[in-house]
């Protein structure tokens, strides 16, 4: 679990519950159902019209991920590809099938496969970093969906506390509505802004600082297949790829 993420998360309600009491205002003026369906279903459907389906599936696939983000272990990795090299250099690339079948990443698999059939190293390279290149591509554009619902929702709670000031304006012959219309109005412009730059926004730079993250341990282990296939001493093996953690 991703303590900061919780962490945060809570504290951004604390915030505007505590402002919210601190101002002299009561829990109950934060709650409009109107006000919530204009942004939140109103964002929703924006990020909807924009987004293609596979997007869609992907970006609700990787959300867990602000909380419990992936394991990154590139320690590990790096352990494990020095341990292939040792295996490589003593038994050949023949002896690297048992590790085929005990590797649980398909993309590891994948790599280990290519590199015991004999493919030559740039092909290896190549096929590989198209992969990575493919699945980067996919999963920025999946966080990007949080951030565009980051742009669209403070426009929703705008919309919304414009509409809340027009049923306002027909009410202007009864002064005791007034004030409390007003108030209701602006709840919606809370809603979008809040849902912006306390969940939407944040939530996109966390996917993206993760996806940057997978691409870079999938980069040290190209990285670590091709100085294999070279036939490269293990402890150099280890020197280079401790590069990428500087």
């Amino acid at each position: 679990m991703d303590l900061l993420s919780i962490i945060g998360t809570i504290l951004a309600f604390v915030v505007i519950i505590a402002g919210t009491l601190l101002k002299g205002g009561t829990l109950a003026a934060l709650w409009n159902p109107a006000a919530f369906v204009i942004v939140f279903v109103g964002t929703t459907a924006a990020v909807m019209v924009q987004t293609p389906a596979v997007t869609l599936k992907r970006a609700l696939s990787m959300l867990p991920w602000v909380f419990q983000p992936p394991r990154q272990t590139p320690l590990v990795l790096i352990d494990r590809i020095v341990r292939w090299s040792e295996i490589s250099r003593r038994q050949g690339l023949l002896g690297l099938e048992a590790e085929i079948d005990d590797e649980t990443d398909a993309f590891v698999r994948k790599g280990l496969q290519l590199l015991v059939d004999g493919t030559e190293p740039e092909t290896l390279r190549s096929v590989l970093e198209v992969e990575i290149a493919t699945r980067e591509h996919a999963d920025m554009d999946a966080a990007k969906l949080f951030e565009n619902a980051g742009i669209y929702s403070p426009t929703m709670g705008i919309i919304g506390a414009v509409m809340g000031l027009m049923a306002v304006m027909q009410n202007l012959t009864d002064p005791g509505k007034l004030g409390h219309g007003i108030a209701a109005a602006f709840v919606a412009t809370i809603y979008g802004i809040g849902l912006a730059n306390l969940l939407m926004l944040p939530m996109s730079a966390k996917l993206k600082a993760i996806t940057r993250l997978r691409v870079q341990q999938r980069e040290i282990l190209v990285e670590g297949l091709m100085s294999i296939a070279h036939g490269e001493n293990p402890k150099h093996i280890d020197s280079k790829l401790q590069g990428f953690l500087l």
